[in-house]
Protein backbone atom coordinates (compact mmCIF):
# COMPACT_ATOMS: atom_id res chain seq x y z
CA UNK A 1 0.00 0.00 0.00
CA UNK A 2 3.02 2.64 0.93
CA UNK A 3 4.39 1.40 -2.50
CA UNK A 4 1.37 2.64 -4.24
CA UNK A 5 0.54 5.99 -2.19
CA UNK A 6 4.55 6.80 -3.09
CA UNK A 7 4.21 6.11 -7.00
CA UNK A 8 0.74 8.27 -6.94
CA UNK A 9 2.65 11.11 -5.91
CA UNK A 10 5.70 11.25 -8.29
CA UNK A 11 5.74 14.21 -10.82
CA UNK A 12 5.64 14.13 -14.48
CA UNK A 13 8.92 16.33 -14.70
CA UNK A 14 8.29 18.25 -18.49
CA UNK A 15 10.41 21.11 -17.91
CA UNK A 16 13.58 22.13 -16.48
CA UNK A 17 14.95 23.47 -13.39
CA UNK A 18 17.49 25.62 -12.66
CA UNK A 19 20.05 25.86 -10.47
CA UNK A 20 23.56 27.58 -9.61
CA UNK A 21 26.94 26.53 -7.96
CA UNK A 22 30.25 28.38 -7.22
CA UNK A 23 28.93 31.39 -7.08
CA UNK A 24 30.54 33.54 -4.02
CA UNK A 25 28.41 35.03 -1.39
CA UNK A 26 30.63 38.42 -1.86
CA UNK A 27 30.45 38.58 -5.18
CA UNK A 28 28.17 40.48 -7.72
CA UNK A 29 27.37 41.68 -10.87
CA UNK A 30 28.00 45.53 -11.82
CA UNK A 31 25.95 47.84 -12.36
CA UNK A 32 24.68 49.70 -15.60
CA UNK A 33 27.04 53.48 -14.31
CA UNK A 34 29.70 51.07 -13.64
CA UNK A 35 29.58 48.80 -16.70
CA UNK A 36 29.31 51.56 -19.24
CA UNK A 37 31.43 54.63 -17.16
CA UNK A 38 33.94 54.04 -20.48
CA UNK A 39 30.99 55.17 -22.91
CA UNK A 40 30.26 58.25 -20.83
CA UNK A 41 33.59 59.66 -21.26
CA UNK A 42 33.01 60.12 -24.99
CA UNK A 43 28.64 60.30 -24.97
CA UNK A 44 28.15 61.91 -21.56
CA UNK A 45 24.65 63.67 -22.24
CA UNK A 46 23.33 60.18 -23.62
CA UNK A 47 24.65 58.11 -20.36
CA UNK A 48 23.24 60.76 -18.16
CA UNK A 49 19.92 60.45 -19.69
CA UNK A 50 20.12 56.40 -20.25
CA UNK A 51 20.23 56.06 -16.81
CA UNK A 52 16.80 57.18 -16.38
CA UNK A 53 15.63 54.56 -18.48
CA UNK A 54 13.27 51.46 -17.65
CA UNK A 55 15.85 49.54 -19.48
CA UNK A 56 18.91 51.01 -17.42
CA UNK A 57 16.92 50.44 -14.38
CA UNK A 58 15.67 46.77 -15.84
CA UNK A 59 17.72 45.54 -12.52
CA UNK A 60 19.79 46.53 -10.21
CA UNK A 61 21.42 45.43 -6.79
CA UNK A 62 19.23 44.94 -4.31
CA UNK A 63 19.95 47.84 -1.90
CA UNK A 64 19.63 50.05 -4.63
CA UNK A 65 15.96 49.82 -4.70
CA UNK A 66 14.54 48.42 -1.74
CA UNK A 67 11.41 48.90 -0.86
CA UNK A 68 11.05 48.16 3.13
CA UNK A 69 7.67 46.73 3.96
CA UNK A 70 5.38 44.18 5.85
CA UNK A 71 2.86 42.05 4.29
CA UNK A 72 0.68 39.07 6.13
CA UNK A 73 -0.70 36.43 3.29
CA UNK A 74 -3.95 35.83 4.93
CA UNK A 75 -4.63 32.01 3.44
CA UNK A 76 -1.28 30.90 4.77
CA UNK A 77 -0.34 32.66 7.58
CA UNK A 78 3.22 33.66 6.61
CA UNK A 79 4.07 37.14 7.31
CA UNK A 80 6.93 39.07 5.03
CA UNK A 81 9.36 41.67 5.69
CA UNK A 82 11.78 43.11 3.24
CA UNK A 83 14.36 45.27 5.33
CA UNK A 84 17.37 46.81 5.58
CA UNK A 85 19.02 44.37 8.50
CA UNK A 86 22.31 45.28 9.93
CA UNK A 87 22.77 47.59 6.41
CA UNK A 88 22.23 44.34 4.47
CA UNK A 89 19.00 43.97 2.31
CA UNK A 90 16.92 41.47 4.08
CA UNK A 91 13.80 39.15 3.25
CA UNK A 92 11.89 37.54 6.31
CA UNK A 93 9.47 35.16 6.35
CA UNK A 94 7.72 34.20 9.66
CA UNK A 95 5.99 31.00 9.11
CA UNK A 96 2.51 30.28 11.78
CA UNK A 97 4.22 27.03 13.62
CA UNK A 98 4.45 26.94 17.39
CA UNK A 99 6.44 28.03 18.14
CA UNK A 100 6.54 31.05 15.33
CA UNK A 101 9.63 30.15 12.87
CA UNK A 102 11.55 33.35 11.41
CA UNK A 103 13.47 32.70 8.73
CA UNK A 104 15.84 35.44 6.75
CA UNK A 105 17.41 35.49 2.97
CA UNK A 106 20.54 38.08 2.31
CA UNK A 107 18.93 40.01 -0.70
CA UNK A 108 21.38 40.49 -3.62
CA UNK A 109 19.45 41.81 -7.02
CA UNK A 110 16.18 43.58 -7.98
CA UNK A 111 14.32 42.57 -10.99
CA UNK A 112 11.79 44.90 -12.45
CA UNK A 113 12.08 48.77 -13.67
CA UNK A 114 9.61 49.76 -11.11
CA UNK A 115 7.40 51.63 -12.82
CA UNK A 116 5.02 48.36 -12.67
CA UNK A 117 6.93 46.67 -9.47
CA UNK A 118 10.04 44.89 -8.99
CA UNK A 119 11.11 41.40 -6.89
CA UNK A 120 13.95 40.54 -5.70
CA UNK A 121 16.68 37.60 -5.84
CA UNK A 122 18.99 35.81 -3.19
CA UNK A 123 21.58 32.95 -3.23
CA UNK A 124 21.06 30.03 -1.44
CA UNK A 125 24.51 27.80 -1.56
CA UNK A 126 24.98 28.97 -5.07
CA UNK A 127 20.91 28.68 -6.14
CA UNK A 128 19.94 31.96 -7.24
CA UNK A 129 16.18 32.54 -6.12
CA UNK A 130 13.71 34.67 -6.59
CA UNK A 131 11.63 35.91 -3.56
CA UNK A 132 7.84 34.67 -3.64
CA UNK A 133 6.29 38.19 -3.25
CA UNK A 134 6.33 41.41 -5.37
CA UNK A 135 6.23 44.86 -4.70
CA UNK A 136 3.61 46.50 -7.04
CA UNK A 137 3.82 50.07 -7.79
CA UNK A 138 -0.54 50.39 -7.86
CA UNK A 139 -0.14 48.51 -4.48
CA UNK A 140 2.40 50.62 -3.15
CA UNK A 141 3.11 47.38 -1.09
CA UNK A 142 3.65 43.81 -1.45
CA UNK A 143 1.61 40.80 -2.47
CA UNK A 144 1.86 37.51 -3.83
CA UNK A 145 3.69 36.50 -7.05
CA UNK A 146 1.19 35.09 -9.68
CA UNK A 147 0.23 31.41 -8.55
CA UNK A 148 0.55 32.16 -5.01
CA UNK A 149 -2.09 34.34 -4.04
CA UNK A 150 -4.10 31.18 -2.29
CA UNK A 151 -1.12 29.10 -1.53
CA UNK A 152 -1.63 27.62 1.90
CA UNK A 153 1.84 27.67 3.17
CA UNK A 154 5.11 29.40 2.20
CA UNK A 155 5.69 28.80 -1.30
CA UNK A 156 8.40 25.85 -2.42
CA UNK A 157 11.84 27.60 -3.60
CA UNK A 158 11.11 29.68 -6.42
CA UNK A 159 14.13 29.30 -9.02
CA UNK A 160 14.12 32.32 -11.63
CA UNK A 161 13.42 31.74 -15.62
CA UNK A 162 16.02 32.21 -18.02
CA UNK A 163 14.50 34.31 -19.85
CA UNK A 164 13.54 36.64 -16.91
CA UNK A 165 17.45 37.32 -16.55
CA UNK A 166 17.86 37.43 -20.45
CA UNK A 167 16.11 40.65 -20.94
CA UNK A 168 16.86 42.24 -17.22
CA UNK A 169 20.40 41.49 -17.04
CA UNK A 170 23.23 41.68 -19.02
CA UNK A 171 26.02 39.33 -20.13
CA UNK A 172 24.08 36.22 -18.94
CA UNK A 173 26.22 33.81 -19.07
CA UNK A 174 25.41 29.85 -20.42
CA UNK A 175 25.14 27.24 -17.80
CA UNK A 176 27.42 24.13 -17.47
CA UNK A 177 27.53 21.71 -20.40
CA UNK A 178 25.17 18.77 -19.69
CA UNK A 179 23.34 20.59 -16.97
CA UNK A 180 19.89 23.06 -16.94
CA UNK A 181 20.67 25.72 -15.19
CA UNK A 182 24.48 25.23 -13.35
CA UNK A 183 26.97 27.48 -13.55
CA UNK A 184 30.53 27.88 -12.80
CA UNK A 185 30.44 31.81 -11.30
CA UNK A 186 27.70 35.02 -11.69
CA UNK A 187 24.97 33.88 -13.63
CA UNK A 188 25.05 37.28 -15.42
CA UNK A 189 28.16 40.26 -15.28
CA UNK A 190 25.99 43.31 -15.20
CA UNK A 191 22.48 43.97 -13.52
CA UNK A 192 20.38 45.91 -15.70
CA UNK A 193 21.03 46.34 -19.55
CA UNK A 194 24.39 47.90 -21.03
CA UNK A 195 24.99 49.58 -24.52
CA UNK A 196 26.45 46.49 -25.76
CA UNK A 197 23.50 44.61 -25.40
CA UNK A 198 22.20 47.10 -28.70
CA UNK A 199 25.71 47.92 -30.00
CA UNK A 200 27.52 45.03 -29.64
CA UNK A 201 31.18 44.22 -27.97
CA UNK A 202 32.69 47.63 -27.58
CA UNK A 203 36.41 46.89 -26.85
CA UNK A 204 37.76 47.92 -30.86
CA UNK A 205 35.38 50.65 -30.72
CA UNK A 206 37.07 52.09 -27.58
CA UNK A 207 41.06 51.20 -28.07
CA UNK A 208 40.41 52.71 -31.63
CA UNK A 209 38.87 56.37 -29.82
CA UNK A 210 35.52 55.90 -31.67
CA UNK A 211 37.57 55.34 -35.37
CA UNK A 212 36.16 51.51 -35.32
CA UNK A 213 32.05 51.46 -35.16
CA UNK A 214 30.21 49.83 -33.06
CA UNK A 215 26.75 48.02 -34.64
CA UNK A 216 24.47 50.97 -35.10
CA UNK A 217 20.79 49.84 -35.40
CA UNK A 218 19.63 52.60 -37.34
CA UNK A 219 22.15 51.20 -40.64
CA UNK A 220 20.97 47.67 -40.27
CA UNK A 221 18.81 45.90 -42.07
CA UNK A 222 15.24 46.03 -41.07
CA UNK A 223 15.19 42.43 -39.73
CA UNK A 224 18.80 43.07 -38.49
CA UNK A 225 17.33 46.14 -36.71
CA UNK A 226 14.21 44.94 -34.90
CA UNK A 227 16.01 41.73 -33.97
CA UNK A 228 17.33 44.07 -31.43
CA UNK A 229 13.85 44.56 -29.79
CA UNK A 230 12.18 41.42 -30.36
CA UNK A 231 14.83 39.62 -28.52
CA UNK A 232 13.68 40.83 -25.36
CA UNK A 233 9.87 42.35 -26.22
CA UNK A 234 8.82 39.35 -28.14
CA UNK A 235 7.33 36.38 -26.48
CA UNK A 236 4.84 34.96 -28.77
CA UNK A 237 2.15 31.99 -27.26
CA UNK A 238 4.94 29.35 -27.34
CA UNK A 239 9.25 29.98 -29.23
CA UNK A 240 11.46 27.21 -29.64
CA UNK A 241 15.34 27.56 -29.61
CA UNK A 242 16.60 26.29 -32.80
CA UNK A 243 18.84 23.18 -33.47
CA UNK A 244 22.13 23.60 -31.87
CA UNK A 245 21.42 27.77 -31.19
CA UNK A 246 21.19 29.32 -27.99
CA UNK A 247 19.44 32.97 -27.77
CA UNK A 248 21.92 33.52 -25.52
CA UNK A 249 24.75 33.89 -27.83
CA UNK A 250 22.29 36.45 -30.26
CA UNK A 251 24.37 39.64 -30.86
CA UNK A 252 23.64 42.95 -32.21
CA UNK A 253 24.01 42.29 -36.24
CA UNK A 254 22.43 39.28 -36.26
CA UNK A 255 19.04 38.00 -37.00
CA UNK A 256 16.93 36.95 -34.15
CA UNK A 257 15.37 34.20 -36.19
CA UNK A 258 18.32 32.47 -36.39
CA UNK A 259 18.34 31.45 -32.69
CA UNK A 260 14.74 31.28 -32.10
CA UNK A 261 11.30 30.48 -33.81
CA UNK A 262 8.26 32.34 -32.07
CA UNK A 263 4.48 31.50 -32.64
CA UNK A 264 1.28 32.42 -31.74
CA UNK A 265 -2.13 31.96 -32.27
CA UNK A 266 -3.81 33.07 -35.48
CA UNK A 267 -6.33 36.03 -34.97
CA UNK A 268 -5.40 35.76 -31.08
CA UNK A 269 -6.16 39.28 -29.57
CA UNK A 270 -2.99 40.07 -28.43
CA UNK A 271 -3.77 42.30 -26.10
CA UNK A 272 -4.35 39.49 -23.69
CA UNK A 273 -0.53 38.79 -22.91
CA UNK A 274 2.21 40.94 -21.55
CA UNK A 275 4.51 41.26 -23.47
CA UNK A 276 3.11 41.56 -26.79
CA UNK A 277 3.80 44.58 -28.17
CA UNK A 278 5.92 43.22 -31.13
CA UNK A 279 3.01 41.17 -32.34
CA UNK A 280 0.82 44.57 -31.94
CA UNK A 281 3.14 46.37 -33.61
CA UNK A 282 3.40 44.23 -36.56
CA UNK A 283 -0.47 44.49 -37.13
CA UNK A 284 -1.07 47.80 -37.05
CA UNK A 285 -2.47 50.17 -39.52
CA UNK A 286 0.59 52.34 -39.07
CA UNK A 287 3.12 49.64 -39.86
CA UNK A 288 1.61 47.81 -41.97
CA UNK A 289 1.10 51.08 -44.38
CA UNK A 290 4.89 52.48 -43.48
CA UNK A 291 6.33 48.87 -44.11
CA UNK A 292 9.76 47.90 -43.00
CA UNK A 293 11.52 51.49 -42.57
CA UNK A 294 8.67 52.11 -39.52
CA UNK A 295 10.28 50.44 -35.99
CA UNK A 296 10.01 50.59 -32.88
CA UNK A 297 12.67 53.53 -32.91
CA UNK A 298 10.19 55.57 -34.33
CA UNK A 299 8.59 56.01 -31.50
CA UNK A 300 10.74 55.18 -29.04
CA UNK A 301 14.30 57.12 -27.89
CA UNK A 302 16.63 53.94 -26.05
CA UNK A 303 18.36 56.58 -24.44
CA UNK A 304 16.43 58.76 -23.03
CA UNK A 305 12.33 58.34 -21.80
CA UNK A 306 10.27 61.32 -21.51
CA UNK A 307 9.27 62.41 -18.32
CA UNK A 308 5.52 63.00 -17.25
CA UNK A 309 5.23 66.41 -18.53
CA UNK A 310 6.97 65.65 -21.78
CA UNK A 311 5.06 62.53 -22.54
CA UNK A 312 2.01 63.63 -24.15
CA UNK A 313 3.79 66.11 -26.41
CA UNK A 314 6.77 63.78 -26.93
CA UNK A 315 4.48 61.00 -28.51
CA UNK A 316 1.91 63.66 -30.25
CA UNK A 317 4.92 65.20 -32.40
CA UNK A 318 5.70 61.55 -33.41
CA UNK A 319 2.94 60.83 -34.46
CA UNK A 320 2.47 64.06 -36.41
CA UNK A 321 5.58 63.26 -38.29
CA UNK A 322 3.48 61.07 -40.31
CA UNK A 323 0.41 62.48 -40.52
CA UNK A 324 1.21 66.44 -40.87
CA UNK A 325 -0.53 66.31 -44.45
CA UNK A 326 -3.98 65.14 -42.52
CA UNK A 327 -5.86 68.56 -41.91
CA UNK A 328 -8.30 66.52 -40.22
CA UNK A 329 -5.12 65.14 -37.86
CA UNK A 330 -4.08 67.90 -37.39
CA UNK A 331 -7.24 69.33 -35.58
CA UNK A 332 -8.50 66.17 -34.46
CA UNK A 333 -9.01 66.32 -30.46
CA UNK A 334 -6.98 69.26 -29.66
CA UNK A 335 -8.34 69.55 -26.46
CA UNK A 336 -7.08 66.60 -25.90
CA UNK A 337 -3.41 66.04 -26.87
CA UNK A 338 -2.95 62.93 -26.16
CA UNK A 339 -2.65 61.24 -29.04
CA UNK A 340 -2.41 57.55 -27.49
CA UNK A 341 -4.89 58.21 -24.64
CA UNK A 342 -7.40 56.89 -27.31
CA UNK A 343 -5.60 55.16 -29.93
CA UNK A 344 -2.72 53.31 -27.82
CA UNK A 345 -4.73 52.76 -24.49
CA UNK A 346 -3.78 50.60 -21.86
CA UNK A 347 -5.82 47.46 -21.39
CA UNK A 348 -5.30 44.59 -18.72
CA UNK A 349 -2.50 41.98 -19.21
CA UNK A 350 -4.16 39.02 -18.27
CA UNK A 351 -1.53 36.80 -17.03
CA UNK A 352 0.21 39.44 -14.78
CA UNK A 353 -2.03 41.58 -12.01
CA UNK A 354 -2.18 45.13 -11.11
CA UNK A 355 -0.58 45.96 -14.03
CA UNK A 356 -1.75 47.93 -17.46
CA UNK A 357 -0.01 47.67 -20.47
CA UNK A 358 -0.24 49.86 -23.60
CA UNK A 359 -1.90 48.84 -26.85
CA UNK A 360 0.44 48.58 -30.08
CA UNK A 361 -1.87 48.09 -32.19
CA UNK A 362 -2.14 51.67 -32.85
CA UNK A 363 -5.95 50.77 -33.85
CA UNK A 364 -7.26 54.38 -35.85
CA UNK A 365 -10.79 54.03 -34.25
CA UNK A 366 -10.57 53.39 -30.55
CA UNK A 367 -13.99 51.77 -30.09
CA UNK A 368 -12.80 49.00 -32.53
CA UNK A 369 -13.88 45.92 -30.96
CA UNK A 370 -11.04 43.16 -30.45
CA UNK A 371 -10.46 40.22 -32.28
CA UNK A 372 -13.02 36.74 -31.15
CA UNK A 373 -11.69 33.97 -28.90
CA UNK A 374 -10.06 31.29 -31.16
CA UNK A 375 -12.06 28.16 -30.57
CA UNK A 376 -10.32 26.01 -27.85
CA UNK A 377 -10.68 22.58 -30.01
CA UNK A 378 -8.36 24.07 -32.73
CA UNK A 379 -5.46 26.30 -32.15
CA UNK A 380 -3.48 26.78 -35.57
CA UNK A 381 -0.08 28.22 -34.86
CA UNK A 382 1.68 30.22 -37.29
CA UNK A 383 5.20 31.71 -37.66
CA UNK A 384 5.12 35.77 -36.15
CA UNK A 385 8.44 36.89 -37.62
CA UNK A 386 9.97 35.96 -41.14
CA UNK A 387 12.20 33.26 -40.86
CA UNK A 388 13.77 29.92 -42.73
CA UNK A 389 10.74 26.98 -42.70
CA UNK A 390 11.35 24.58 -39.68
CA UNK A 391 8.47 21.71 -39.26
CA UNK A 392 10.93 20.79 -36.20
CA UNK A 393 10.32 23.94 -34.42
CA UNK A 394 6.82 23.77 -35.36
CA UNK A 395 6.44 20.10 -33.68
CA UNK A 396 8.10 21.11 -30.90
CA UNK A 397 5.42 24.91 -30.57
CA UNK A 398 2.92 22.40 -30.01
CA UNK A 399 4.29 19.86 -27.88
CA UNK A 400 4.42 23.01 -25.47
CA UNK A 401 1.42 23.72 -26.06
CA UNK A 402 0.21 20.00 -24.62
CA UNK A 403 2.44 20.78 -21.58
CA UNK A 404 2.71 23.87 -20.71
CA UNK A 405 -0.80 24.93 -21.82
CA UNK A 406 -2.81 21.48 -21.09
CA UNK A 407 -4.10 21.85 -24.20
CA UNK A 408 -4.56 17.55 -24.07
CA UNK A 409 -6.29 17.94 -27.22
CA UNK A 410 -3.10 18.37 -29.17
CA UNK A 411 -1.24 15.45 -28.27
CA UNK A 412 -2.09 13.39 -31.46
CA UNK A 413 -1.23 16.21 -33.41
CA UNK A 414 2.08 16.99 -31.30
CA UNK A 415 3.03 13.06 -31.29
CA UNK A 416 2.92 12.73 -35.01
CA UNK A 417 4.64 15.88 -35.88
CA UNK A 418 7.58 14.90 -33.32
CA UNK A 419 7.81 11.20 -34.91
CA UNK A 420 8.47 13.32 -38.23
CA UNK A 421 10.93 15.52 -36.78
CA UNK A 422 12.70 12.66 -35.34
CA UNK A 423 12.73 10.88 -38.43
CA UNK A 424 14.23 13.56 -40.19
CA UNK A 425 16.51 14.15 -37.21
CA UNK A 426 17.37 11.26 -34.97
CA UNK A 427 19.58 12.65 -32.80
CA UNK A 428 18.07 15.66 -31.77
CA UNK A 429 17.97 15.89 -27.90
CA UNK A 430 14.53 18.33 -27.68
CA UNK A 431 12.91 16.38 -29.84
CA UNK A 432 13.47 12.92 -28.17
CA UNK A 433 13.07 14.58 -24.77
CA UNK A 434 9.51 15.50 -25.90
CA UNK A 435 8.37 12.19 -27.59
CA UNK A 436 9.44 10.63 -23.99
CA UNK A 437 7.36 12.97 -22.05
CA UNK A 438 4.68 12.11 -24.57
CA UNK A 439 4.80 8.93 -25.10
CA UNK A 440 4.73 8.91 -20.81
CA UNK A 441 1.09 10.94 -21.16
CA UNK A 442 0.03 8.29 -23.59
CA UNK A 443 0.93 5.54 -20.82
CA UNK A 444 3.11 3.69 -23.12
CA UNK A 445 5.76 3.61 -20.15
CA UNK A 446 7.84 1.43 -22.38
CA UNK A 447 8.58 3.41 -25.53
CA UNK A 448 8.92 6.13 -22.73
CA UNK A 449 11.81 4.59 -21.40
CA UNK A 450 13.42 4.15 -24.63
CA UNK A 451 13.49 7.99 -25.56
CA UNK A 452 14.44 8.77 -21.80
CA UNK A 453 17.75 6.30 -22.04
CA UNK A 454 18.07 8.04 -25.22
CA UNK A 455 18.18 11.22 -24.47
CA UNK A 456 20.76 10.37 -21.44
CA UNK A 457 23.33 8.78 -23.75
CA UNK A 458 23.39 12.11 -25.00
CA UNK A 459 23.27 14.12 -21.88
CA UNK A 460 23.64 12.35 -18.93
CA UNK A 461 22.82 14.90 -16.72
CA UNK A 462 19.58 15.93 -18.05
CA UNK A 463 17.01 17.17 -15.58
CA UNK A 464 13.52 15.86 -16.90
CA UNK A 465 14.93 12.71 -18.41
CA UNK A 466 16.88 11.45 -15.65
CA UNK A 467 13.50 12.77 -13.33
CA UNK A 468 11.36 11.36 -15.23
CA UNK A 469 13.41 7.96 -16.11
CA UNK A 470 13.38 7.75 -12.72
CA UNK A 471 9.72 7.32 -12.20
CA UNK A 472 9.02 4.88 -14.85
CA UNK A 473 11.80 2.60 -13.07
CA UNK A 474 9.76 3.21 -9.67
CA UNK A 475 6.69 2.22 -10.95
CA UNK A 476 8.71 -1.18 -12.88
CA UNK A 477 9.64 -2.18 -9.02
CA UNK A 478 13.40 -1.34 -9.86
CA UNK A 479 13.52 0.81 -6.70
CA UNK A 480 17.58 1.08 -6.35
CA UNK A 481 17.60 1.83 -10.22
CA UNK A 482 14.79 4.55 -9.42
CA UNK A 483 17.04 6.12 -6.54
CA UNK A 484 20.00 6.37 -8.16
CA UNK A 485 18.57 8.20 -10.82
CA UNK A 486 17.11 10.90 -8.79
CA UNK A 487 20.22 10.92 -6.98
CA UNK A 488 22.12 11.76 -9.77
CA UNK A 489 19.36 14.63 -10.55
CA UNK A 490 19.04 15.94 -7.04
CA UNK A 491 23.24 16.40 -7.04
CA UNK A 492 22.71 19.11 -9.28
CA UNK A 493 19.08 20.34 -8.48
CA UNK A 494 18.78 20.42 -4.56
CA UNK A 495 16.26 23.39 -4.70
CA UNK A 496 13.96 20.77 -6.22
CA UNK A 497 11.65 19.62 -3.34
CA UNK A 498 9.07 17.46 -5.45
CA UNK A 499 12.79 15.93 -6.50
CA UNK A 500 14.13 15.34 -3.02
CA UNK A 501 10.96 14.17 -1.85
CA UNK A 502 10.76 11.21 -4.01
CA UNK A 503 14.04 10.51 -3.67
CA UNK A 504 14.05 10.58 0.04
CA UNK A 505 10.96 7.87 0.08
CA UNK A 506 13.28 5.76 -2.44
CA UNK A 507 15.57 5.75 0.27
CA UNK A 508 13.32 5.39 2.87
CA UNK A 509 11.92 2.11 1.21
CA UNK A 510 15.63 0.97 0.71
CA UNK A 511 15.92 1.28 4.45
CA UNK A 512 18.14 3.68 4.11
CA UNK A 513 16.94 5.94 6.99
CA UNK A 514 19.69 8.13 7.59
CA UNK A 515 19.85 9.17 3.84
CA UNK A 516 16.35 9.66 3.55
CA UNK A 517 16.52 12.26 6.33
CA UNK A 518 19.59 13.73 5.14
CA UNK A 519 17.84 14.60 1.71
CA UNK A 520 14.71 15.42 3.57
CA UNK A 521 16.96 18.62 5.45
CA UNK A 522 18.37 19.50 1.96
CA UNK A 523 14.81 20.13 0.83
CA UNK A 524 14.21 22.53 3.85
CA UNK A 525 17.16 23.81 3.73
CA UNK A 526 15.59 25.75 0.49
CA UNK A 527 11.98 25.20 1.01
CA UNK A 528 11.50 25.83 4.53
CA UNK A 529 7.75 26.14 4.86
CA UNK A 530 7.33 22.82 3.42
CA UNK A 531 4.95 21.58 6.35
CA UNK A 532 4.86 17.77 4.78
CA UNK A 533 8.06 17.28 4.48
CA UNK A 534 9.11 18.76 8.07
CA UNK A 535 5.89 16.45 9.95
CA UNK A 536 8.43 13.61 7.61
CA UNK A 537 11.59 14.76 9.12
CA UNK A 538 10.32 14.87 12.59
CA UNK A 539 8.89 11.02 12.34
CA UNK A 540 11.53 10.13 10.99
CA UNK A 541 13.76 11.52 13.69
CA UNK A 542 11.96 10.78 16.81
CA UNK A 543 10.53 7.17 15.54
CA UNK A 544 6.83 7.71 15.15
CA UNK A 545 7.80 6.92 11.25
CA UNK A 546 10.27 3.97 10.69
CA UNK A 547 11.93 3.14 7.35
CA UNK A 548 12.05 -0.75 6.39
CA UNK A 549 14.92 -2.54 7.11
CA UNK A 550 17.04 -3.19 3.82
CA UNK A 551 16.17 -7.00 2.63
CA UNK A 552 18.83 -9.54 2.71
CA UNK A 553 20.55 -10.63 -0.65
CA UNK A 554 21.81 -13.95 -1.23
CA UNK A 555 25.88 -14.36 -1.12
CA UNK A 556 26.76 -16.04 -4.98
Amino acid sequence: MFLRRFLQTLPLFLTAAFTLRGLPQNKAATTVRAADAVCSQCHRTIFETYLNTPMANASGLAGERLNPGSFRHAPSGVIYTVSNEAEHPTLGYTLPTAPPMEIKERLQYFLGSGHLGLTYLYSKNGYLLESPIAYYANLKGYAMKPGFQRSRELPAALTINPSCLRCHMSSVNKQVEGTDNLYRGLPFEHVGIICENCHGDSREHVASSGHTPVANPVKLSPAKRDSICSVCHLEGDTNVERRDRSVLDFKPGDELTDFMSYFVYSGENTTQRAVSEIEQFQSSKCRIASGPRMSCMSCHNPHASPTAEERTDFYRAKCFTCHTQDKYVAAHYVATRDCTSCHMPRTGAQNIPHVAWTDHRIRQHPNQPDLPPLPSRTPELVPILAGPGNARDLALAYYNLVVVKGLTTEKPRAWQMLLAAEKSDPDDPAVLRALGVTAQLNQDDAQAETYYRNVLKKDPENLTAGTNLGTLLAKSGNLQAAADSWQRAFRHNEDIPALGQNLSRAQCMLGLKEAAQNTLKTVLLYSPGLGEVRHTLTGLEDGSQSCPAPEAKESR
